[in-house]
């Protein structure tokens, strides 16, 4: 059965959002509905979910079709544990649970076995129990614990209340119970937001066996790539379909708008071709038929009309960088509790100008607490210290939501720019797609979309050498991302990016740390190179933990704890041998300060010199020499350490 969307029309305060929309959602469908920010994919979520009213049309859906909608943000309870909230999706097995056991008792007590009633109570009970089976019956545990542990929550966490859990947790326990309710027709608005890279793997897998549609809104490619087989696009208020992935459907779009113009373009030369003819003739007795028959012609032809295109385009260039120390960020054994929960321990991290890197792992393992202390937002135990010169741009998840939303999108600038940037916020914001009365809209009416562009305004109002970003592609749609991961590529300082969107990193970082059982571990290379180590690992601990004879076991696990002294002693060496270079560098940078002022004075012929000045250049230079050769050395040293370094 399907679900049928009619005439669907959609106005807002003059605007029309969709015009006479109409089509299907098959069975099998995995659609991803593909649009500009504020083109109206949540807006269609919501109305196939029932949640909004359309100004005309309908949505079909029959009447033993179940849907479940996972919303963008939603009201969370936290009067519940996890595995208490989780079993609520089963609230219909547990009422027909309650059922059964109200007819089983009802049998038992009953002594009229030839009447009607019985008989009634029989039939019923036959068909509950079939149900009851149907449905799951009492195995719905095991269903709960592996969706739970799909989604990244440990056995530990059923038992935990869900106001412990940060909001990106408590919408996963959202995300299992519409799950668990194995729904007809799944309606996911942005499902990815809130999960690590492992979770969204699992969910991809899980959505791809799936036995009924999905349509989902999602601004990582990858995850639409790997899910969907169909792309429904909506550009200003119509929809164009499509019965391929996303990357197939650029491509088929593209071929689309050349076939479309080519047509328009042969039309509209035997329009022309035809009136010249019917100008030219028209008065001519001998030719009367000829221009009667191409009137004709001419009022049958279907008029080819272009589709139009949404051409807007985020405009965004970072200032220059103003120049920092080789050390941006320096952490010795740094440790961070929340109450009793451990989140970092004992950390060693160095951060070095130019280096592009990207903080992974599974969410609450410490990856935006980390970023916060390189923004010397929490106070930790351990040593850490901005380098040299450091001016950091910060952009956080959660910066969006925290807008005033009784503002306008001009206000809001207006309010944090200082100086003569002051003039040129229309600018910026033009450039940012809020061009004409889209500036003066408050920010309560924004999209999702439109208000992480709108906090992401202040990272331009001044130059920095440090951007850290959390979660910046969260509600950006492919387009927006595509252009900031542009200007990213672009900007010549130091980039630390926290984030779970594969597709976004893939190109824009050299360098991934993972963090993982409190600890932080260096993967040197980019996003899907970590992936793919990470995968070879997971299959040797899979065959580790393989049954094997108890010395067999012992052996490997000998050989594990070398091959990690190893690499430790590695890593020590090499972190030595960075801040030997580093102070190396400095030292020469000072030494070639103080030769430059004395060749100033040398070269002054009003200086009176005994002597002394030339003896202290003489020294000065071969200090300079020996420093260089001694850095040189240093960084032989350093490539030979980092040749053994080969995991």
């Amino acid at each position: 059965m399907s679900v049928s969307v009619e005439e669907l029309y959609v106005e807002f305060g003059g605007f029309e959002l969709f015009k006479h929309v109409n089509f299907i959602v098959n069975p099998r469908d995995r659609i991803g509905l593909a649009g500009r920010n504020g083109a109206g994919k949540s807006t269609l979520l919501k109305i196939l979910a029932g949640i909004q009213t359309p100004s005309s049309g309908r949505v079909v859906i029959p009447r033993d079709i179940k849907v479940g909608y996972l919303p963008q943000h939603m009201e969370l309870s936290d009067s519940r544990t996890v595995m208490e909230e989780a079993v609520t999706a089963f609230a219909e097995i547990q009422e027909l649970e309650k059922r059964i056991e109200f007819l089983n008792t009802e049998l038992s007590v009953r002594e009229d076995y030839e009447s009607v009633e019985y008989d009634r109570i029989i039939n019923e009970m036959h068909e509950s129990n079939e149900r009851f089976q149907l449905m799951g019956g009492t195995n719905f545990h095991v269903d709960i614990e592996q969706t739970m542990i799909g989604l990244g929550f440990d056995r530990s966490d059923f038992d935990r209340q869900t106001s412990e859990f940060s909001g990106g947790w408590r919408m996963r326990i959202e995300l299992a119970k519409i799950l668990l309710k194995k729904p007809n027709v799944f309606l996911l608005d942005e499902p990815t937001n809130h999960l690590d890279i492992e979770s969204i793997e699992w969910l991809e897998a899980f959505l791809k066996d799936y036995a009924g549609a999905v349509v989902l809104v999602s601004h990582d490619r990858a995850f639409l790539d790997n899910v969907t087989n169909r792309t429904v696009e909506i550009s200003l208020g119509k929809i164009y379909d499509y019965k391929v992935n996303y990357t197939k459907y650029l491509e088929l779009r593209v071929e689309r708008r050349e076939q479309q113009m080519a047509a328009f373009r042969n039309q509209q030369k035997m329009i022309q071709d035809t009136e010249d003819f019917i100008s030219r003739f028209r008065y001519k007795a001998t030719k009367s038929v000829q221009v009667q028959s191409r009137i004709k012609q001419l009022d049958k032809v279907d008029r080819i009309e272009v589709d139009e295109e949404d051409t807007r385009s985020l405009n965004i260039k970072f200032p220059p960088s103003p120049r920092s120390g080789t050390v941006v960020f320096e952490a010795k054994e740094v440790s961070k509790r929340y109450g009793d929960l451990l989140v970092l321990d004992k950390v060693n991290l160095t951060l070095e100008r130019g280096n592009r890197i990207a903080f992974v792992g599974k969410n609450g393992e410490g990856k935006s607490t980390m970023a916060r202390i390189i923004m010397q937002e929490l106070e930790c135990t351990g040593e850490h210290k901005l380098g040299h010169n450091v001016k950091i741009g910060y952009f956080a998840q959660n910066q969006a939501s925290n807008l005033d939303e009784e503002l306008t999108a001009f206000e809001t600038i207006d309010k944090s720019a200082v100086g003569d940037i002051r003039t040129r916020i229309r600018d910026i914001l033009g450039a940012f797609m809020f061009s004409g009365q889209d500036a003066d809209k408050k920010v309560k009416v924004l999209s999702g979309g439109e208000r992480a562009r709108l906090a992401m305004i202040s990272l331009l109002l001044e130059p920095v050498n440090f951007l850290v970003l959390d979660e910046p592609t969260n509600h950006l749609d492919i387009h927006s991302k595509g252009l900031l991961k542009q200007a990213l590529i672009n900007f010549d300082g130091t980039l630390l990016i926290v984030s779970h969107d594969r597709e976004f990193m893939d190109g824009l970082v050299d360098v991934v740390y993972e963090f993982k059982h409190k600890k932080i571990r260096q993967h040197l290379g980019g996003v899907y190179e970590f992936l793919q180590k990470r995968k070879m690992e997971s299959l040797r601990e899979l065959e580790l933990s393989a049954p094997e004879k108890k010395v067999k076991k012992e052996v490997v696990k000998e050989v594990v704890a070398v091959s990690f002294d190893e690499r430790k002693e590695i890593n020590r060496m090499i972190s030595r041998v960075e801040k030997q270079i580093s102070e190396a560098e400095y030292q020469i940078s000072k030494m070639e300060d103080e030769i430059a002022v004395m060749d100033k004075k040398l070269a002054d012929p009003s200086t009176i010199d005994n002597g002394s000045l030339f003896d202290q250049y003489g020294k000065s230079k071969k200090r300079v020499e020996e420093e260089m050769k001694n850095w040189e050395s240093l960084n032989d040293e350093l490539k030979e350490w980092e040749k053994k370094r080969t995991w």
